[in-house]
């Protein structure tokens, strides 16, 4: 199972980028490239999204579940 959570990124006037998520409220991650800053956006949305889970709290409206068929 994968979850979907829209993210942002936008570059800082210092230099590197910030990643936000318009449905995880406090969801921040800031890297020096793009791909740094996707990269360590999957990892704090991974573990949001665990935190969620493991509380039995129910998911923010637009993040969804994507289940693949195994072929």
């Amino acid at each position: 199972m994968e979850y979907l959570v829209p993210i942002e990124i936008e570059p800082l006037d210092e230099g590197g980028f910030l990643a936000t998520s318009p449905v995880l409220q406090g969801f921040l991650a800031q890297g020096r490239t793009v791909a740094e800053t996707m990269e360590i956006a999957q990892d704090v949305a991974r573990k949001v999204i665990e935190s969620y889970i493991e509380h039995d709290d129910p998911l923010p409206k637009g993040v969804t579940l994507e289940e693949f068929m195994k072929l």
